[in-house]
């Protein structure tokens, strides 16, 4: 208020009040002398003071009207209320308390006092009620001794639950890892439980015991899965609540039903139960989407309902909790379950309107477009197609309302814009903001509908640039936004909600200016295939059709959305810069590729190489220095262009899979899951397994076909990637050794799927530039491509 900034040294973190002011919470390490903080500028401190040193983690309140502070020492956790002027924190001194401070009086309440831990502190948005969890025993590393307690103004303290009491099954216990919350208006409160914990056997020595990992058929989760989920199934809880008005605690989720959703927050009647467990085993080779069991959950007597068995969709609560909603993939269609009624309506039908993504290419059922949510009290639900929103009566009384109208016949995708994330609803008495996408030009623009009835959105502004989601003040119509292309970097500029006034509030990069940027142009053609597809070439600054000019190609996927992203240039892990190659004089095309199932090596070859062939035909393209590179699945589509064309005079594949059997029966070390369900549903197309189809697997190897490349190949496989098995890239780079064929391998030492270090980042950039510099401008070959560089010169040579 006043003007002066203060200034606090060793800062751990800060909380203000969500819906109240005139306060500030922090915490800073170190000791604290004579009840005085390290803040410079703040008021004297007074409260619960320590007259000695103290160690630890300093609480300091300070009033924001008058500077005045109290310093609290020695807190472990502390928190505001949400809608009333009160701070509850846990103290750790010589006794362990929960306190409560009102800021209005100014006075402070012991709540609960041990010799043990507190933990896990939650309080009533009120400041009417607070919970935690105490142990008292001190001895124990895994305790299974936690109680929970729970107190408000009108009972005082009480303890809700612990082991052996009721309603907490035998043999279980409270966890001390569930964070506890309570139900806005109910007052319930929600925690965790789980089996005890188990102890260790301390009768053999370690090195007595064998160690074994024993992987079982029928198990469940894959044993390599459950090694990486190790230390979070350990932590493992089961929702529980206590209902203070009764005293009673009702058990939720089991160890057949693991997951929980509440409704309204946990206000509501019932809960949402899940389960998978029945269905781990195939879900090896499955992969998305999960088949669950689902459950309607009583929360006040734990009593279930079955609702679906073997259910491959996955319900969620509408925001008002009136309903429960889910697409169901096999069907392609929205549904709806009252929880009044107990019944389940289908809002759509597979052509009414197209709601699966039309450009799913993956041997698997296609996901929905995204939903833009639930209008105010679950009056409709809204849902999307390719292009437009509509809205759905929840009981399925009437048939979808197309809201914006004009989206598929003029190629505009829109999607609703939710400036204010805490809200969960959609309130139609206001006008809604919209971002679309135009299909045809790439460009994008900020649109108004009103969602009281159908009509076209009302454009504010659009044009050949991307704009990023707008942030909006929550007291004024005013906005911030950005607007980017490959040569306009994305400044934050303010405007009105009418954007017919803007004003640039930054100039981040203006050191561009010195620089040749280059240019992105979209393309289009007919590829091998009869099909008509896009891509985006990027040309140097004072580009000349009459000139002949080296060409990158690199793709993954489909990119020409990304016409207008702006691309900052940057040592990358995994791809060119292509900032770099276009100043240093260099083509870069990117061709989106469409795929055919159990074809991809060959549906990259139909559209690469038409690509390339088109660009030559313009006459610009020198078409003996033409280079290709991608990363992961980009990385194996050029090993396989390689065994397919002579077009390219140097490949790099970064991590590719060339041995689709070897590969396909792999795990994926990052998440222990088996790479199977890549091929049969998933990016790798295949859509079988080897034995129901091995010749696709055989054909789509580039392995088996290296004997057709004549194409040098720059390969990096790191020792240390959990995505693809780095022996993928040794397989080719011993099978490209074997016949003749000129490689290099770069083994990024302990990386994971690509280089993450910094010197790393850089080293791959310089190594990859002089592979493409030598066979694509004619630079001399540098040394560690001409002699490599013996293991024993590694510390001395670095090759550039």
């Amino acid at each position: 208020l006043s003007g002066k900034a203060d200034t606090v040294d060793k800062i751990k973190g800060y909380k203000i009040p969500e819906k109240w002011s005139g306060w500030i919470a922090y915490q800073i390490t170190g000791p604290v002398m004579n009840g005085k903080s390290d803040v410079k500028g703040g008021g004297k401190g007074d409260g619960l003071q320590s007259k000695q040193q103290e160690k630890g983690n300093t609480l300091i309140l300070q009033s924001l009207a008058t500077g005045k502070t109290d310093t609290i020492p020695q807190v472990t956790e502390y928190l505001f209320a949400e809608e009333s002027p009160a701070v509850f924190f846990i103290s750790s001194g010589n006794e362990s308390s929960v306190r409560m401070r009102d800021m209005d009086n100014e006075s402070y309440k012991v709540i609960y006092q041990s010799g043990g831990s507190i933990k896990q502190l939650c309080a009533g948005v009120k400041a009417d009620r607070v919970a935690f969890i105490s142990d008292t025993d001190t001895t124990d590393v895994l305790s299974n001794r936690w109680s929970l307690y729970y107190w408000d103004r009108s009972h005082g303290l009480q303890m809700a639950a612990s082991a052996g009491s009721t309603g907490v099954p035998e043999g279980w216990i409270v966890n001390e890892n569930a964070r506890l919350s309570f139900g806005k208006k109910s007052g319930r409160l929600f925690f965790g439980t789980s089996p005890a914990h188990r102890q260790k056997d301390t009768m053999l020595l370690k090195e007595e015991r064998a160690d074994v990992d024993i992987w079982t058929w029928n198990e469940g989760k894959l044993h390599s899965a459950q090694v990486i989920d190790m230390a979070q199934d350990k932590n493992r809880t089961y929702t529980a609540v206590f209902h203070p008005g009764n005293k009673t605690v009702v058990q939720l989720a089991d160890l057949s039903m693991p997951v929980v959703e509440l409704q309204d927050k946990g206000d509501g009647d019932y809960a949402l139960g899940l389960s998978d467990l029945p269905y781990q085993v195939q879900q090896m080779w499955e992969g998305d989407p999960e088949r669950y069991d689902i459950s309607i959950i009583d929360i006040c007597t734990g009593e279930r309902k079955l609702l679906k068995r073997n259910y491959r969709a996955r319900p969620r609560f509408s925001p008002g909790g009136k309903y429960l909603y889910w697409y169901n993939r096999p069907d392609s269609s929205w549904y709806t379950y009252s929880l009044k009624e107990r019944a389940e309506q289908r809002l759509t039908y597979p052509y009414n309107p197209v709601c699966f993504d039309e450009d799913n290419d993956v041997p698997n059922m296609a996901e929905p477009y995204r939903p833009a949510g639930w209008l105010k009290d679950d009056r409709a639900f809204l849902i999307s197609d390719r292009y437009d929103i509509w809205s759905c009566n929840p009981d399925g009384k009437s048939d979808p309302v197309n809201l914006t109208v004009n989206g598929r016949k003029s190629g505009i995708r829109y999607r609703l814009l939710r400036p204010d994330r805490e809200i969960e609803y959609i309130d139609a008495s206001e006008k809604q903001l919209l971002m679309g996408f135009d299909e045809r030009s790439k460009g994008s623009g900020y649109y108004y509908a009103d969602f009281r009835k159908s009509g076209t959105p009302a454009m504010l502004i659009a044009g050949d640039y991307k704009l990023g989601d707008p942030i909006m003040a929550k007291d004024s119509q005013r906005v911030i936004f950005t607007k980017e292309s490959f040569r306009q970097f994305p400044d934050v500029i303010v405007s009105d909600l009418s954007f017919t006034v803007e004003k640039q509030l930054t100039e981040a990069n203006p050191q561009q200016g010195d620089y040749l940027w280059g240019s992105a142009e979209l393309l289009q053609w007919t590829t091998l295939n009869g099909e008509m597809t896009e891509g985006v070439l990027y040309k140097p600054d004072g580009f000349d059709p009459g000139k002949k000019y080296p060409m990158i190609v690199n793709f993954y996927e489909m990119n020409s959305s990304d016409l207008f992203s702006h691309r900052i240039p940057e040592a990358h892990r995994s791809t060119i810069d292509y900032h770099y190659y276009t100043s240093n004089g260099y083509l870069v095309f990117n061709p989106d590729i469409h795929y055919r199932i159990g074809y991809p090596g060959e549906s990259a070859y139909e559209c690469v190489l038409s690509g390339v062939m088109m660009l030559i035909e313009k006459g610009f393209v020198d078409e003996a220095h033409i280079g290709a590179q991608g990363h992961s699945w980009g990385g194996y589509q050029t090993a396989y262009l390689a065994t397919r064309t002579d077009i390219f005079a140097a490949i790099e594949s970064g991590a590719p899979v060339v041995n689709m059997f070897s590969a396909y029966g792999g795990i994926r070390w990052e998440s222990g899951s088996n790479r199977s369900m890549q091929y049969e549903h998933q990016q790798s197309r295949i859509g079988a397994s080897i034995w129901e189809d091995s010749r696709l697997y055989f054909e789509n190897s580039p392995l088996f076909f290296v004997d057709k490349i004549n194409t040098p190949v720059l390969i990096m496989a790191n020792d240390h990637d959990g995505a693809v098995p780095w022996w993928q890239g040794i397989e080719f780079f011993v099978a490209m050794r074997r016949l003749g064929k000129p490689a290099w391998m770069l083994n990024y030492c302990g990386e994971p799927h690509w280089p993450v270090k910094i010197p790393n980042k850089v080293d791959f950039q310089k190594r990859m530039s002089q592979f493409f510099g030598h066979y694509l401008k004619n630079e001399p070959m540098p040394e560690w491509m001409m002699d490599g560089i013996p293991a024993v010169d590694k510390e001395y040579k670095t090759g550039f």
